[in-house]
């Protein structure tokens, strides 16, 4: 989707453009998948993907645990599996539409996916460890390290102990019915359906049980709702209600502006949110003056978007379509996003520039 009139996307430095590079989103076109093929489904890596043996690999279990444990990935492939579709977006996505714009990955909308996680619950291998009382937090270690906020550091995210031990907790050692590709955490990462993508940590070596919170770069101070002059706010956690629409007719090569044949026209798109099913699709075709509702697809799952559709009779003429979700918490997509320092959760509705001839 091209940027929205009034916004600019000049300055991307050369720094941005290398994420840019190493990052990718999903072509918008893609959402016309039920499951995104793996290929296709977005990705953010922090640091370095890690060349990992698996034969040699092995998972940690310790820190406030009755028995400490060192897991291969065949002992976790010997317990009971579960496969499950879960919508992972990155929490900066739409970063690049926000103005000003927020300096780091320069994702426009097209930060998401979703897979088929195949892997154990976290709650199945926690259990023989035996997790004491007084823990209060679950914390997930990655092989991956670099530097970030001038902190040396790997990739650690943590988790309350009862998000930890509910059912959106998997330890995922394949996706889409295949081992783990490398830049999507092999041989092991987390999956914690309903959150910003953060919290999945990738190529898992350590799981800690913790009796205080975790104070890491990535949880204290990465992912913060910070206003304008630098002071935190609450942490990122659960995806905030978004609907994208799979872009219809054909494409302007450079800007991505849509032409489409005057007539009935069907849209078609996805919807999700972290917090509760998805309820309402409404689409408006003139730039967000009216709304009507969309026809929903039956549930893919819980934690996982939503299809839906409408029948657009195109008149010809420039318009810009929007749609927008709103999930069973009562949770709306919004039309405008306020402004937070990093980026985060930006979650206004999409609004795509149509000529129809």
């Amino acid at each position: 989707m091209d940027a929205p009139a009034g916004t600019t996307l000049e300055g991307i430095s050369q720094a941005e453009l290398r994420l840019a590079a190493r990052n990718h989103g999903l072509p918008l076109e893609a959402l016309r998948h039920p499951i995104t093929p793996a290929g296709l489904h977005y990705l953010l890596i922090h640091y370095d993907i890690p060349e990992v043996d698996e034969a040699a690999w092995r998972l940690e279990l310790g820190g406030a645990v009755a028995r400490p444990a060192s897991l291969s990935l065949d002992d976790l492939r010997a317990l009971p599996a579960v496969t499950m579709p879960v919508t992972l977006e990155c929490a900066g996505n739409g970063r690049a539409l926000m103005e000003p714009r927020p300096i780091s990955q320069p994702w426009l909308s097209e930060a998401v996916g979703t897979g088929e996680w195949t892997g154990v619950r976290l709650r199945d291998v926690l259990a023989p460890a035996g997790v004491d009382g007084d823990a209060v937090e679950i914390l997930f270690t990655g092989l991956d390290r670099g530097v970030e906020g001038g902190v040396e550091q790997a990739y650690e995210r943590s988790l309350p102990v009862a998000e930890a031990l509910g059912d959106d907790a998997v330890l995922a050692y394949a996706l889409n019915g295949a081992p783990l590709p490398p830049q999507h955490g092999f041989p092991l990462r987390l999956v914690i359906a309903g959150w910003y993508g953060m919290a999945h940590v990738k190529w898992l070596a350590a799981i800690t049980a913790l009796t205080a919170p975790f104070d890491g770069y990535q949880q204290a101070t990465g992912y913060r709702l910070y206003d304008a002059d630098g002071t935190p706010g609450e942490p990122v956690t659960r995806i905030m209600p978004r609907s994208l629409t799979v872009p219809p007719g054909i494409p302007d090569f450079m800007t991505r502006e849509r032409l489409v044949d005057a007539g009935r026209c069907e849209l078609r798109g996805r919807a999700w949110s972290g917090w509760a099913p998805i309820e309402r699709v409404e689409v408006s075709t003139d730039g967000g003056a009216s709304w009507a509702d969309a026809a929903l697809d039956p549930p893919l799952g819980e934690r996982a978007w939503r299809g839906w559709s409408y029948a657009w009779d195109a008149a010809p003429g420039d318009h810009v379509l929007s749609s927008r979700a709103t999930d069973a918490a009562g949770n709306v997509q919004p039309v405008a996003q306020s402004w937070n320092l990093k980026g985060y959760a930006n979650n206004e509705v999409e609004r795509i520039p149509v000529t129809v001839r």
